[in-house]
C-alpha cells in the first residue's frame, strides 16, 4: 500500500465527501475456535465478547497482564464457537504467539494465524454504500455499524463488515487473495462516476487523526493502559476476569497520572509525533500524533499530559522545531460525520 496514489489532500477530501478505497491486506487475522472459544477470547481481550451475536463485531484490546496494549483489535463472532480477530500488521506474529500461549490453559480452544487466507479492502465515505450496492445482491442498508455478513461482490465470495478507520460510513471487505485484484479494479471502475479514489496510508492516517482514532505505536503501546488512552468503553468490567483487569481496576479506583488529550494549535505551526509538551520550562508530556488536517484545515494533534493539564481549555507549549508554540486542549473527536 503506497503512501499516496494521487495526493494526501485529494484522497482525504474524497473520503470525507465522496468515497475512497484502501487496500489494507497487510492487516493480520487470527481465528479462535473450539467449545471454549468464547472463554479464550474473554481472557485475552478487554471488551466483553459475550455480548456479541453471530454477525457482530466489536473494538477491543489485546491486553498484557499489566493492562497495557499488546494491540488494539477488532473481534468478529463468526459462530457460537468461532471468532476472528483482526490485528495490526506489525503485531500479527507477536499477537498470535501471545494468544497461543494464553490459550494453553484451555482444553478446547485453538488459535490459527489465517492471515494468508484473507485480503482486505476498505471502501469508506458517504458514497460507499451506493457504490458497493451496485456489485452485490446483499441489502447493505440492513447491515448496521459493527455488523457483518457474507455474500458475493463481483462474483467473489466475501465477508462484508460495516466498519472502518476513517470516521466515515463504510465497509471492510474480506476476500480471498486470488480475488482481490479483480475486486479492487471492479470497485474502482464502478465508483469512478461517484468520485471514488484509491487512497493510501498517508490519508488513512490524517483521516483517523481527525476522528481521534488511536494508532498503535503512537497513542497506544505496551507502555500505555486502556484508561490512560481514554478507551474505558472497551473494557468489559462485568467480565469475571481478563488479562490486566486487576491492574486496570486499581488504576480506575485511584488517580491517573496522565491522560491522552486532543489539542489544537493556537500559534501558527504543526506539532508532530515525538514533539515535547511544556509548561513554561518544564517538560510535561509528548505529542503522539499531529498534523494540519486537509478537511478541518486546522493544526491538531493528540498528546499525553499530566491529568491536571487534561481539562478542555488548558493551554501548554509544544516545542516545534526549536520554537515553543501555544496549544490548547479541545474535545475529541475533532471531526464527527453528520448524522443522516
Amino acid at each position: 500500500m503506497p503512501m499516496e496514489y494521487s495526493s494526501l489532500t485529494e484522497e482525504h477530501i474524497a473520503v470525507r465527501t465522496r468515497a475512497g478505497l484502501f487496500d489494507v491486506s497487510h492487516m493480520g487475522e487470527v481465528e479462535i475456535a473450539g467449545s471454549q472459544a468464547l472463554q479464550a477470547v474473554q481472557k485475552v481481550t478487554s471488551n466483553d465478547a459475550s455480548k456479541l451475536e453471530t454477525g457482530q463485531a466489536q473494538y477491543s484490546a489485546l491486553t498484557t497482564h499489566s493492562g497495557t496494549f499488546l494491540d488494539d483489535i477488532l473481534v468478529y463472532r463468526l459462530a457460537d464457537t468461532h471468532f476472528l480477530l483482526v490485528l495490526n500488521a506489525i503485531n500479527t506474529e507477536k499477537g498470535f504467539a501471545w494468544i497461543s500461549k494464553e490459550l494453553e490453559v484451555f482444553d478446547d480452544a485453538f488459535a490459527v494465524n489465517t492471515s494468508s487466507r484473507y485480503a482486505l479492502l476498505a471502501i469508506q465515505g458517504p458514497q460507499s454504500e451506493n457504490i458497493l450496492q451496485e456489485l452485490t445482491t446483499i441489502d447493505l442498508n440492513t447491515i448496521k455499524y459493527y455488523e457483518f455478513t457474507t455474500g458475493e461482490i463481483a462474483g467473489a465470495r466475501t465477508t462484508i463488515s460495516r466498519t472502518g478507520y476513517t470516521g466515515e460510513d463504510g465497509f471492510e471487505i474480506f476476500v480471498a487473495p486470488q480475488s482481490a485484484q479483480l475486486a479492487w479494479e471492479t470497485l474502482l471502475k464502478t465508483g469512478s462516476s461517484a468520485g471514488l479514489l484509491p487512497a493510501g496510508l498517508a490519508s488513512r492516517d490524517t483521516l483517523r487523526l481527525e476522528s481521534s482514532m488511536r494508532l498503535y505505536g503512537n497513542e497506544i503501546t505496551e507502555d500505555t493502559t486502556i484508561l490512560e488512552a481514554g478507551l474505558e468503553w472497551i473494557i468489559g468490567w462485568n467480565k469475571p476476569s481478563f488479562n490486566g483487569k486487576e491492574v486496570l481496576a486499581k488504576q480506575k479506583e485511584g488517580k491517573l497520572n496522565r491522560k491522552l488529550v486532543g489539542f489544537e494549535m493556537i500559534d501558527r505551526g504543526i506539532a508532530r509525533h515525538g514533539y515535547d509538551v511544556y509548561d513554561k520550562d518544564e517538560k510535561i508530556g509528548m505529542v503522539t500524533s499531529g498534523t494540519q488536517t486537509p478537511f478541518l484545515k486546522k493544526a491538531i494533534g493528540m498528546a499525553y499530559v499530566p491529568t491536571e493539564w487534561s481539562e478542555i481549555g488548558a493551554t501548554f507549549f509544544i516545542n516545534t522545531r526549536g520554537r515553543r508554540l501555544r496549544a490548547h486542549v479541545v474535545g475529541m473527536p475533532f471531526y464527527r460525520k453528520a448524522k443522516d
